[in-house]
């Protein structure tokens, strides 16, 4: 397990470490979530959506955030592919880790199929979740996922865009292990930035694979 400057443990991407005693509470939350959310938007959006007949709505949108190496990324930066689009953070102990090694698996088994589509991970806790750190963590897991980060508000206005919950908690002022609850599902776009999908982020790696090859160009 990694820890940052000030000692404070970090979770490893390969390890998947947390809490135990916060991991019933969590992954009970996040299902709950992302049931709502599937509900709510439907699982798989009408193709339609992809021609631009019932334009941009459901979820996504313009965000503007900052990629690893410093650079500003922006929705329309992946005009063109399609995108898969997953909200979480390092410091998670269980969801996120296992949901992005799924993810780069689901990816490796689409082969050359996948290069028509970038996978992104956004930080929902920005205060530590730095562009620096989250190049490091995607690394570690997958050359195919990139990770983002921004100012606050940025993330707030990406997360608004995708209608993703998230809420921190602390146990005081200085609390630098808290944790982050959110909403855990994968958003696909089309390559016009048009709403595809909601995947479940607790498919398995075929099923996952299976979910977004659908929707990409034969090979």
């Amino acid at each position: 397990m990694a820890r940052d400057p000030k000692g404070t443990a970090r979770n490893d991407p390969a390890a998947g470490g947390g809490a135990p005693d916060r991991l019933p509470r969590r992954l009970a939350l996040a299902g709950g979530i992302a049931a709502a959310l599937l509900a709510g938007l439907g699982v798989v959006l009408s193709r339609r959506e992809e021609a631009g007949e019932a334009g941009n709505q459901g979820f996504g949108g313009p965000f503007t955030l900052t990629a690893p190496d410093g650079r500003t990324v922006t929705d329309a930066t992946f005009h063109g592919k399609y995108l898969l689009v997953y909200f979480g953070y390092t410091y998670c102990p269980d969801v996120c880790p296992t949901t992005l090694a799924n993810m780069a698996k689901a990816l490796d088994r689409l082969g050359k199929r996948a290069d028509a589509l970038q996978a992104i991970f956004i930080t929902v806790d920005p205060a530590r979740d730095t562009p620096a750190v989250m190049g490091q963590y995607t690394s570690a897991i997958s050359p195919r996922i990139l990770g983002l980060s921004g100012s606050p508000a940025q993330i707030a206005a990406a997360a608004g865009a995708y209608h993703v919950y998230y809420a921190v908690h602390r146990s005081g002022p200085d609390d630098r292990s808290y944790a982050v609850d959110h909403s855990s599902v994968l958003y696909l776009m089309s390559p016009q930035g048009a709403p595809l999908a909601l995947i479940p982020a607790d498919e398995d790696s075929d099923r996952m694979a299976a979910s977004i090859g659908k929707y990409l160009p034969a090979a």
